[in-house]
């Protein structure tokens, strides 16, 4: 059977593709011919190209690690866990990164992931060490590495890497604290662990952080002493961080901002990045900081992000001050405090029209890659857009250098990207749930591809 085909500019749609079930067939114009591998998947969240030549998945809805075949887009669960407490949009299986000797025939072929559970009707979030057996293309042996990570209904954040020093980073979202119905909870991205949480292995204050640990679960000899404490923390200061890639040895992350201000970050040891005091730039622009946990609650009942009554308290960014404080590489998107937020188009589903993008993940596009134009780039995963935001580098690969360039457009929300190991095919996995806009820029709410990965591959020379 053919699949779903459709070709795209390397700079824009030249069309209004429609992609359907795997199965039909569109073509339009080179240099990408877009192909709809594999649909169905069960919220598929991390997706990450093996030393197998497979694409290894983690379903967060089923409570699955998979393999998808990139010829065939054929799927092998190699794990289930119901343990895992799954519930859209946030909770579920979430990261995945493959030990350093994965597949290599010198190690044991570990892998980690992460999740969350609930226990005692208390939600957590753990990171296990698995072992893959490649006779039987079973992951079983589980190893909690962390326990009792906090987690939440929302902005768990969940983002697994393992870094070139070979230690794992994670990063932890703000649990929707100061906002919906989490609005009487205070936002404690800047609050960091005392000496006694971290030796009774208290983590409640490892929200809004990014952590760094040894891949046996313990805290590095090298992290950062932070008010005198050293921990698991790496770096803090944020809202929901759902990207990590490494460049060499810089780490870079996208970050969900509230209304305005989604950022792209450049890691530094120790860096406090700002929320929720400061979102962007340090600018007063577009963003006030409105806690609302200390508002009545008459006042919590009229939650508006970017309507705030008096009694409300307000600090404006410039107000605050931190001798590590860290500016983004790069905003989507700054605005004026004068911003109207309200728009027409969306109407009860406005947040769908505010100036952010909902990065989803963050990957490097190779310097020696096949897609010239493409060479030292990120390519930046978009929610609401639906679309692939890719950012130049300097020759360092440790500045932004340059604007943004959008890419493949789709009526979809894109939570994941990989390079195939030609460097001219790009996989993206879409959402199985949740809304976005449409190529006509309004609300949507039945996404084009539930669950699939479509593969973009380029025709140019």
């Amino acid at each position: 059977m053919k699949k779903t085909l459709l070709a795209l500019s390397i700079s824009a749609l030249l069309s209004t593709p429609v992609f359907a079930k795997a199965g039909d067939t569109v073509d339009i114009s080179e240099p990408f011919v877009g192909t709809v591998l594999v649909d169905g998947l069960e919220s598929p969240w991390e997706m990450l190209w093996g030393a197998d030549n497979q694409i290894w998945i983690t379903e967060r809805q089923g409570k699955n690690i998979v393999q998808i075949d990139p010829e065939t887009g054929k799927r092998t669960v190699l794990w289930h866990n119901d343990v895992i407490f799954s519930a859209p949009p946030h909770q579920g299986l979430l990261g995945l990164t493959f030990a350093p000797d994965f597949l290599s025939g010198k190690g044991e072929n570990h892998l980690f992931t992460a999740y969350t559970y609930e226990q005692e009707g208390k939600k957590f979030a753990r990171i296990v060490r698995l072992t893959y057996d490649a006779n039987t293309k079973q992951l079983g042996h589980e190893q909690i590495i962390l326990d009792k990570i906090p987690a939440s209904d929302d902005h768990n954040s969940g983002r697994l890497r393992l870094g070139p020093d070979n230690k794992l980073y994670y990063t932890i979202g703000d649990q929707g604290h100061n906002q919906g119905k989490h609005i009487d909870k205070p936002i404690q991205s800047q609050e960091l662990p005392t000496a006694d949480q971290v030796k009774n292995h208290d983590y409640a204050l490892y929200v809004g952080k990014i952590l760094r640990l040894n891949q046996d679960g313990s805290i590095p000899t090298d992290n950062p002493e932070l008010n005198g404490v050293k921990s698991h923390v790496w770096a803090y200061g944020f809202r929901n961080s759902q990207g990590l890639a490494f460049v060499g040895d810089t780490l870079f992350s996208v970050e969900h901002g509230p209304s305005s201000d989604d950022e792209l970050n450049r890691i530094e040891k120790g860096g406090n990045y700002g929320w929720p005091n400061v979102a962007g730039y340090k600018d007063n622009a577009g963003y006030v900081y409105a806690d609302w946990s200390k508002a009545s609650a008459a006042l919590q009942k009229q939650f508006n992000p970017n309507v705030i009554p008096a009694g409300v308290p307000v600090q404006q960014e410039s107000e605050f001050t931190a001798d590590n404080l860290k500016d983004p590489q790069k905003t989507f998107f700054t605005v004026s405090s004068s911003h109207n937020y309200t728009d027409a188009n969306c109407g009860e589903l406005s947040y769908l029209c505010w100036p952010t993008i909902a990065p989803s993940n963050v990957i490097y596009y190779p310097k020696d890659g096949k897609i010239t134009e493409w060479r030292n780039s990120l390519l930046i995963t978009t929610l609401k857009n639906g679309a692939i935001y890719r950012v130049p580098l300097d020759a360092s690969g440790t500045q932004v250098q340059g604007d943004f360039s959008k890419h493949f457009k789709t009526n979809n929300r894109y939570r994941n990207v990989v390079i195939g190991k030609d460097t001219g095919k790009i996989y993206v996995a879409t959402d199985a749930v949740g809304n976005g806009i449409s190529k006509e820029g309004k609300p949507n709410t039945e996404m084009a591809n539930k669950g699939a990965i479509i593969v973009f591959d380029y025709q140019g020379k």
